[in-house]
Formats: C-alpha cells, structure tokens, sequence
C-alpha cells in the first residue's frame, strides 16, 4: 500500500466520522426542540416569534398557540428521524432533510421579523439579544442540513448506480 492510498484512506475515515457527528448531531438538535414543542413552556416561547411573522402569525387564526407547537414538535421529530435514517434509506432521509431545511429557513426569518433580535442597549446592530443568539444558530443548523441533503442525494445515486451496474451482469 503507497503513502498515498493509506492517506486516502485516513482522510476516507475522517470524513465518515465527521459525517456521521454532522448527521446525528444534527438528528439530536432537531429531535430535543422538536420534544419541546409537545410541552406548554416551548408553546409560548415560541409565540412571540410566530406571532410577530407575516409569514407565519396567520396560523393563530387557524390554531391554537399549543396546537401549533404541537405541529411544528410532528415535523421537527419526523424530520429528526428521516435523516436520522440514511444508512438504510437514503431517499427516505433525502425528505427529512429537505423538510429540516425549510424549518430552518422558517426560523431564520424570525431574525427580520422579530423585535428585539438586536440588543439595542449596547447599540443594536450587529449585537445580538438572547433571542437573536438563539436564533442565529440556525444558520449552522441549515447548513448542516443542506449537507445532509447533499450526503443523501449522493448515496442514492450510488446505491442506483449499483443496482444498475448489478442488473447489466
């Protein structure tokens, strides 16, 4: 074996291990807020968020402010568990991060929406309050979830590309 090829295989190995605490940190996150929403405490922390978005405060019409928690915990924990799932079932988990990705966005848009985002007693801008903190980590979280997405994507077309291969024999 070259120099080349057990570094090859270092780096093979690094990648899968730092996929693997992407992916499942990722799972973890998504999976603990979105249990949170099943308790009233998360329902009305998230109200003030909701309530303040022109995308998303029309929904109190429709819900209740548990009612919606509740909803929003259904698709966080089914994301959670969809790319939880990719070893077994890439496509499936290609849902799950797909669905990831638009929850993170939803949040990110708090950020424009929110009062309050900006800590206006030491200047606002670019200082962030405690709810703007909580907030901007979803631009990591969205990120990793595009990654996830990626990874997903890629392991289908190799799974296919070896049924195809295996079918041709």
């Amino acid at each position: 074996m070259t120099g080349y090829q057990i570094n090859s295989i270092r780096q093979n190995t690094i990648d899968t291990v730092a996929g693997v605490f992407a992916r499942y940190g990722l799972v973890i996150v998504i999976a603990w807020f979105g249990g949170m929403k099943f308790t009233n405490y998360e329902a009305q922390g998230i109200q003030p968020l909701v309530s303040e978005s022109p995308f998303m405060s029309w929904l109190y019409e429709i819900f209740s402010v548990y009612t919606f928690s509740v909803l929003l915990g259904v698709f966080e924990v089914a994301a959670a568990v969809l790319i939880a799932v990719k070893p077994w079932w890439p496509r499936v988990s290609i849902l799950g991060s797909a669905l990831a990705i638009l929850l993170f966005a939803a949040t990110i848009s708090f950020l424009f929406t929110t009062p309050g985002v900006f800590e206006e007693s030491v200047g606002g801008f670019p200082l962030l309050s405690l709810t703007g903190g909580f907030l901007i980590k979803d631009v990591a979280l969205l990120g990793i979830s595009v990654w996830t997405l990626a990874d997903a994507l890629r392991a289908t077309r190799s799974s296919l590309a070896g049924s195809s291969q295996a079918h041709a024999t």
